[in-house]
């Protein structure tokens, strides 16, 4: 992305990003152990903040019968940043596919928000 670091990582931990990639009516708390719910009932907390770099927490949609792990990561240069998503503990191939179409959405979601401001 076009964009330095600080400023990826402070629109994905505020209100705007937050609603694009953890989901509608989430709260991101700051600590680990915070918790967290979504409008559409994804579940989690937070498991770890590195500010301004990384971010891992849980990750249950309602219609899940287990956690995955999601991780958050943000880095580059003052002139252009990269921004991954990475998913541990899938139920499986579907599930996989299912998740990497999703935060590929995400993805071209926030480049947009951020190209807006």
């Amino acid at each position: 992305m076009p964009y330095n670091g600080t400023q990826v990582w402070d629109f994905l931990v505020g209100r705007d990003g937050v609603e694009i990639w953890l989901g509608p009516g989430a709260e991101l708390g700051s600590e680990p152990g915070a918790a967290y719910e979504t409008a559409n009932g994804t579940t989690g907390e937070i498991r770890g903040r590195s500010e301004g770099d990384k971010l891992r927490l849980t990750w249950r949609p309602k219609d899940w019968d287990h956690d995955s792990t999601l991780q958050i990561t943000v880095s580059g240069t003052e002139q252009k940043t990269t921004l991954r998503f990475h998913q541990e503990w899938l139920a499986g191939a579907d599930e996989r596919e299912e998740q990497r179409a999703y935060w590929t959405e995400v993805t071209e979601r926030v480049v947009a928000a951020l190209a807006e401001r």
